[in-house]
């Protein structure tokens, strides 16, 4: 259900911002390159662009680690991702708790990753299932309901081509969207972390569900740097 304006301006949540999400179907997330990090492999954090499909700049992202954090446990780590509008305001959190280095059994899974819109406030929960063979994902929404499902590919390494995450209705039977990791060129894939995604979802999806959606996009970006 949609917030009304008098409701946005109560939880602190800028107008524009969630008006840009109702009229969105699609974004492009782009991670920066961090020369330090591509020259001596040293950790930093991570920092993206976050575009509308004109290529607008919408948000930026930046992530929240210590330096000890980020060298040690690696893409593993624990980690919150500050979201802010143009103007430099928070407008969304992810909050990710440390992961297992192993997800060959149900025990080691993706502890629940909470999204909140404004910080503060929680808006939905992205937790990972245990499949044998699969990376699946449910999305939840504030009250811990099961909303969509997300289901990868086998194989989450490939060359020359992006990996998609498809984006299903609950029962698993209607492809409601995606989420791509978009191949860069040999070049930047070999020689950098940096990744490019994409995400489309309906139109007239919940706002508060698209805030989840581009949390789902960043976790599943941490976990493909895992397994890959």
């Amino acid at each position: 259900m949609l917030l009304t304006q008098e409701q946005i301006y109560q939880l602190g949540i800028p107008l524009s911002t969630l008006q840009q999400h109702s009229k969105i179907d699609q974004i492009l997330i782009h991670q920066q390159i961090e020369i330090l990090e591509v020259l001596t492999s040293f950790e930093t954090n991570n920092r993206y662009e976050i575009k509308n499909s004109l290529g607008q700049r919408i948000y930026f992202a930046t992530e929240d680690t210590d330096c000890c954090t980020r060298n040690c446990l690696g893409s593993s780590r624990p980690f919150t991702l500050r979201i802010l509008d143009n103007m430099g305001r928070e407008v969304i959190t992810l909050e990710r708790p440390l992961r297992c280095v192993s997800c060959c059994c149900p025990c080691c899974l993706q502890e629940p990753t909470e999204i909140q819109a404004p910080p503060g406030v929680p808006v939905g929960y992205v937790i990972q299932n245990w499949h044998p063979c699969l990376p699946k994902f449910t999305v939840q929404n504030e009250r811990r309901e099961d909303v969509l499902k997300i289901t990868g590919p086998c194989l989450v390494c490939s060359c020359c081509a992006d990996i998609d995450f498809e984006i299903k209705s609950l029962d698993e039977e209607n492809v409601v969207g995606k989420i791509s990791k978009q191949w860069t060129g040999l070049v930047r894939e070999a020689f950098t972390d940096a990744d490019n995604f994409g995400i489309q979802f309906p139109l007239d999806l919940d706002v508060k569900m698209k805030a989840v959606m581009l949390g789902a996009c960043f976790l599943i970006g941490h976990i493909l740097k895992d397994d890959m």
